[in-house]
């Protein structure tokens, strides 16, 4: 079955931050950004962070990236989820989306799909250095490296906006003290939808601090699925032909020495846990590490 960041499969809510399980297509419509005015600070309810947006980046009409500051205090692992939202109508919106950056960073980055009449994503992708967006403060997930037991290579299975907490765990000095290769794979429809995980890459590269940490370690395997481009089809063809291994010139999985974690639509978390549980990979969380993990929490 085709899977990819906008079908119209259930979605993952964590890993593909969006309004509901179904399909969430099309191009932006007009909306209120959130207000910057002493109603707003005082509408907030307790226990939340408003934070203020610092950078918006727009990739196409369905995806953005922004940033915003992190709140004093608060913690989180590389990979976790956090509740963002809005007060939309005089009440808060809040969904869970994967928080990008590592946890070591000063600011806060999120990649979000845009959803022309979803409750939240309608009003967030018009928003603007300045405006204000709100967060819960309790981060959560398990897609996080103590949910996995030690291992030699560790791949990120993504599609779409799925690859936001592996944006967050690529850029974390951990990972590749714990991993002596780390392969990143990132799977959309067209390729203009590749460029955040083409961008991050680079990112890395150029960070003095990060490529020296880094060095050879990660490596990047992009595919799409209906358009030409070096490698092309779903990433489930992809292991189970065997084609990413002789890409990646690896051996097939070996519960031995890889580990695995996985977001996307809820498809394609189906059918990549059959192959790594077929490849003899047993499924761990955070009170259980094993062989790999996905983020469950909004699955349907």
């Amino acid at each position: 079955m085709e899977w990819n960041a906008f079908n119209s499969s259930p979605i993952c809510n964590i890993c593909l931050a969006s309004d509901s399980s179904s399909d969430e297509t099309g191009s932006s419509t007009a909306m209120n950004a959130p207000a910057k005015t002493e109603d707003f600070a005082s509408s907030i309810p307790a226990g939340v962070y408003a934070e203020t947006v610092l950078a918006v980046t727009h990739y196409t009409d369905r995806l953005f990236r922004f940033t915003m500051t992190r709140p004093q205090g608060f913690r989180f692992r590389s990979g976790e989820f956090a509740m963002i939202g809005l007060m939309v109508e005089g009440k808060p919106v809040f969904r869970a989306y994967s928080i990008a950056s590592p946890a070591w960073a000063e600011e806060l980055e999120f990649f979000s799909i845009k959803v022309p009449d979803g409750p939240l994503t309608s009003h967030l992708q018009a928003i603007k250095p300045g405006d204000q967006v709100l967060m819960r403060k309790k981060p959560t997930g398990t897609l996080v490296l103590d949910a996995l037991t030690p291992g030699r290579r560790l791949y990120m299975f993504s599609t779409g906006t799925g690859v936001a907490p592996f944006a967050s765990l690529i850029r974390d000095p951990e990972t590749y003290e714990k991993f002596e290769e780390v392969i990143l794979t990132h799977t959309t429809r067209d390729v203009a939808e590749l460029k955040y995980g083409f961008d991050l890459v680079h990112e890395i590269q150029n960070d003095e601090l990060l490529k020296e940490v880094v060095g050879d370690k990660l490596r990047h395997y992009a595919t799409v699925t209906r358009e030409d481009f070096e490698y092309r089809g779903r990433i489930t063809d992809l292991i189970s032909s065997g084609k990413l291994f002789t890409d990646l010139g690896v051996p097939p999985l070996d519960p031995a020495i890889d580990r695995g974690m996985i977001c996307g639509s809820s498809a394609m978390l189906k059918d990549t846990k059959e192959l790594l549980e077929q490849a003899g990979l047993n499924e761990g969380a955070n009170s259980k590490p094993a062989e790999f993990v996905i983020e469950r929490a909004f699955v349907g």
